[in-house]
This record gives structure tokens, C-alpha cells and sequence, in this order.
């Protein structure tokens, strides 16, 4: 027997349901999307794979300077350019950025800061979870580009790591 044989029988109006939730998910970039509806509970989720791209040589890009804000950065290069760069940190996920671990708290790093592979770089609220944002490898801060509580989506640069 199948697990398509175990499974309860849907009508059309929760088929047309289910069909309209996943378009929702690819709309508005949600992995997962859960409705109950008169006794009826329907969870759609899609499964998102994270894939480290090994670094490439480029050309030179324009490096900010320690005394740049992220306004600056911004101004500096295309977003495009800087989600090509080598050592640019990408959102894992659509949220809420927060650079600290708490309103008033000292910054997790700093532009010029030494990090180590694996150090919290900034956390990413997504749906009422904090998600910590690790180092993917060791080296020195160059570039931060997203202020604190600011909202960021899912491949966005976050940190230029060299």
C-alpha cells in the first residue's frame, strides 16, 4: 500500500486550497504556510537548498573604507555587483536583521573586525526565530551592508568577509 493510498481523500475545493497556498509561498518568497479551516488543517512547505559557492576570480571591485557607513557601500556598487563578490555573506533567509544581540548591546562586529570561522556575524528574525548568522570563514570585516532591524531578503549581501 502507498503512502498515496494511506492518505485522506481530498475534494477539488481543498486541491484548489493547497494550490492556492503553494502559489502564496512562491509569491511572497515563505517556505512554509500552515491554514486550518473547519476542522481541516493544510501545511504547505517547499524545501530550500543552501548551496556555498566556491570563490572565483573576479575583477577588482571597489572596497569600501573602514570610515564608510552602509549608505556609502550601497552607493559604492550595484547591489548585483555585490552579491557576486567572493567574500560576500548572503541572507540564508528572508527576515529582520539585527546586528547585536539585543537593543543596546555592542554590535556583533564592527567593519575591520578580525572574525574567525563559524562567529555570529548578526542575527536574522524570521518568523519569531532568531537565527544566528555565522562566519563562513575567517577573516577581516570590510564591508557592512544592512543596518540594524533592517529587513532583508533571501540571497541579499549582508557582509563583505576578505
Amino acid at each position: 500500500m502507498t503512502a498515496k493510498d494511506q492518505a485522506p481523500k481530498m475534494g477539488s475545493a481543498e486541491g484548489q486550497m493547497i494550490r492556492e497556498l503553494a502559489e502564496l509561498l512562491n509569491d511572497t518568497g515563505l517556505t512554509e504556510i500552515e491554514i486550518e479551516k473547519s476542522g481541516l488543517k493544510i501545511r504547505v512547505a517547499k524545501k530550500i537548498s543552501i548551496s556555498a559557492a566556491a570563490p572565483q576570480a573576479y575583477l577588482a571591485a571597489p572596497v569600501p573604507s573602514a570610515a564608510s557607513t552602509p549608505n556609502e557601500v550601497k552607493s559604492a556598487a550595484s547591489p548585483g555587483d555585490l552579491s557576486k563578490h567572493p567574500g560576500a555573506v548572503k541572507s540564508p533567509m528572508v527576515g529582520t536583521a539585527y546586528r547585536s544581540p539585543e537593543p543596546g548591546a555592542a554590535a556583533f562586529c564592527e567593519v575591520g573586525s578580525k572574525v574567525n570561522q563559524g562567529d555570529t556575524l548578526l542575527i536574522i528574525e524570521a518568523m519569531k526565530t532568531m537565527n544566528q548568522i555565522p562566519a563562513p570563514r575567517s577573516g577581516t570585516v570590510k564591508a557592512i551592508l544592512v543596518e540594524n532591524a533592517q529587513p532583508v531578503e533571501y540571497g541579499e549581501p549582508l557582509i563583505i568577509i576578505e
